[in-house]
């Protein structure tokens, strides 16, 4: 491997290490270091790539990395690319999952945690209001982005969440005149990370219903919700409380936000998250069934997002000429807005409903709002409140 391909990884571990934020500023990060100051791309090749990322299912900023590094080392150094950023994260997450299962295993009370649980509500509203702000901008839209919001929240079913994504899309794609139209619209498309992707999400959804193993129905389970998350890490948290709390049962509606609370204070993907649900929905097999539960989420929820740019980057330049394709992002940008507003709500219904709660809930949402005090120190000072009261 090239020298070149040893600094950008580890300009890669350094944004692992640092990039606090979400995938707004993720990307703020990769701009300044990748663009600016080591000039592996140009600030409109960024600006592309993070567009296509965001039509595509999965982690944005992951995604966005990911292809960088294809585009200068080709598939190879994009998995590591995809290793280095996420390792980090994740791996802290899957620790912090076991020390919560080793102090509840010990009875040593959990209400360290009491004020997180609500700040972590108030991340998500923050979250509702900063992306309907950005990406919800017609009558139509507001229109698609409460009805999906209702919907979300009345029908709290894991099957849910696509049918909204695909009607969302299809209903603004119906308006694509209203796109100038280009010319040159040539595909070459290579099929061969498509049928992939495909392959390994029909392999584990037969495997998993004929063994009935966990680990493998985990992999099922992440890698389905990986493949229809649009929006980035806040647009997961409706899925995955849905899917793993709400109808599985895995875990608890306290231990899920304590655990959204904490991914807040980390800098690197947001979707590091799902390591921390993965071990704790395998912690009745012990501290080794708790690191393998975390492994296949993690590789369950990254892998699709990464089969699929893979796939489309190869003809990016042509599909985004199509108008039904810029057309049908306001759709999908208006459902993933409606979906966060009702996890919002929905993260809210376990905490008890006090007015130290919903004060907490509301002032988390004014600081982020009106202020710029980085989110790690809000969870740093809620985790110091815990311990002190």
């Amino acid at each position: 491997m090239s020298r070149r391909y040893y600094i950008f990884l580890k300009d890669v571990l350094l944004l692992a290490l640092t990039a606090f934020g979400g995938p707004q500023a993720h990307i703020s990060m990769m701009f300044k270091l990748l663009v600016e100051k080591r000039r592996y791309l140009t600030e409109q090749e960024l600006i592309e790539l993070n567009a296509l990322c965001q039509i595509l299912p999965g982690p944005t900023s992951t995604q966005t990395i990911t292809a960088i590094g294809f585009q200068i080392g080709g598939p190879n150094l994009a998995y590591l690319t995809l290793l280095v950023w996420l390792l980090p994260a994740s791996s802290f997450m899957a620790a912090a999952a076991l020390g919560i299962s080793y102090l509840q295993e010990n009875n040593i009370s959990l209400q360290f945690l009491r004020f997180i649980q609500p700040m972590a509500v108030g991340f998500v509203a923050y979250a509702a209001y900063a992306i309907s702000s950005k990406v919800v901008h017609t009558k139509l839209a507001v229109s698609i982005m409460v009805v999906s919001g209702v919907l979300a929240y009345f029908f709290q079913s894991p099957w849910v969440y696509p049918l909204l994504l695909i009607a969302g899309g299809a209903i603004t794609a119906l308006r694509f005149k209203q796109h100038p139209q280009e010319k040159d619209k040539q595909l070459n498309i290579q099929w061969s990370n498509f049928i992939l992707y495909v392959g390994v999400l029909v392999t584990a959804a037969v495997v998993g219903a004929t063994t009935s193993s966990l680990p493998v129905r985990l992999f099922e389970n992440f890698y389905r919700n990986g493949s229809m998350v649009f929006g980035g890490g806040q647009v997961l948290i409706p899925l995955m409380f849905t899917e793993f709390v709400s109808f599985k049962k895995y875990m608890t509606a306290e231990e899920f936000l304590s655990g959204f609370a904490i991914v807040q204070a980390l800098p690197g993907p947001v979707f590091s998250f799902c390591a921390f649900i993965g071990s704790l929905a395998m912690r009745e097999h012990g501290v080794w069934g708790q690191l393998l539960g975390s492994f296949v989420a993690s590789v369950g929820i990254f892998l699709p997002g990464t089969f699929l740019i893979f796939f489309v980057i190869r003809f990016w330049d042509g599909l985004k000429k199509y108008r039904v394709v810029r057309a049908s992002l306001e759709g999908i940008s208006a459902v993933s807005s409606g979906m966060v507003v009702a996890a919002a709500v929905m993260l809210y219904h376990p905490i008890d409903n006090t007015p130290q709660n919903f004060g907490i809930v509301v002032a988390t949402f004014c600081l982020l709002l009106f202020t710029r005090i980085p989110p790690p120190i809000l969870i740093l000072t809620g985790f110091l409140l815990g311990f002190i009261f």
